[in-house]
């Protein structure tokens, strides 16, 4: 306000024609301020976006476009994913089978960053085999580093496979509160291969493990939404296509080793042939 004084006592003292260009040049400041407030309020509502999906049901077209055509994904192949140091093939073990299928369990939790990035690439890899539904909108905890990556949960959602059954295990939220437990046996295993606790945990069937996240999310899904990432995925060229499709494309190499190759028309692929080539069967 007292600005807002000293600017009209100056005004005052001008001739008419001062007085107009004084007024004309207010103006233009004032659209300029408004226009910036504008922008930063949409930032803002953006930047909330991330931290306000938690347990939002996610629309069935957007879990769609999570299938990945095949002309994408042989484009992608490995792309950037890790697997060096969380990929362990295994050997002599007994098979890990649920209703008849080979199991693919998964222990992580709703506030691990590692486990919200590594989340998009099984959901990718997943769905080749089967049905995802009652999946919801999912936040990494705000206070871990990197903090509030956007992703989905696991818990309480649907699998439904031929091929394959699907065993997921969110130990806690993203608020750090207890919500499942695995059981003797699921926490079994997990120990067994990793006593150290390290999530995301995946295990194919015990065939192979997965034992930390295939690609870092920092710089590639941190500070974006939903749709925006959904966006590049489609953009073979793209950061997030070669870490999130790389990754889910070695996942999914996984599970085809763990599931006698079926379907052929997921484990017949050329990314899947290249990357047993690199990985080892």
């Amino acid at each position: 306000m007292a600005e807002d004084a000293n600017r009209s006592e100056i005004v005052a003292g001008k001739p008419a024609g001062s007085r107009r260009k004084f007024l004309y040049v207010g103006v233009i400041l004032l659209v300029i301020l408004v226009a910036a407030v504008l922008i930063s309020m949409q930032s803002d509502a953006a930047n909330t976006n991330l931290v306000s999906y938690d347990s939002v049901a996610v629309p069935s077209a957007l879990v769609a476009q999570l299938n990945i055509p095949n002309n994408l994904s042989n484009s992608v192949g490995i792309g950037t994913a890790q697997y060096g140091e969380v990929l362990y093939k295994l050997q002599n073990k007994t098979e890990t089978v649920s209703g008849g299928k080979p199991e693919i369990l998964y222990m992580g939790a709703e506030f691990c960053p590692y486990c919200a990035a590594e989340r998009w690439a099984m959901i990718i890899a997943l769905s080749r085999f089967g049905k995802f539904s009652d999946l919801h909108f999912m936040t990494s905890s705000a206070t871990d580093i990197p903090p509030s990556v956007p992703t989905f949960t696991f818990y309480n959602s649907t699998y439904t496979s031929q091929y394959i059954t699907f065993a997921e295990v969110e130990e806690t939220t993203n608020k750090y509160a207890t919500l499942q437990q695995p059981t003797a046996s699921e926490a079994a295993l997990g120990n067994d291969y990793d006593p150290k606790g390290t999530i995301p945990f995946i295990l194919f069937a015990n065939k192979s493990v997965v034992i930390g996240a295939t690609y870092d999310p920092q710089g590639i899904i941190t500070g974006e939404n939903w749709s925006t990432i959904i966006k590049q995925l489609y953009n073979s060229s793209s950061v997030q296509a070669e870490s999130i499709i790389g990754s889910a494309n070695l996942l999914t190499e996984q599970i085809c080793s763990a599931d006698n190759n079926t379907p052929a028309s997921v484990c017949t692929q050329g990314y899947v042939t290249q990357i047993r080539k690199t990985v080892g069967s």
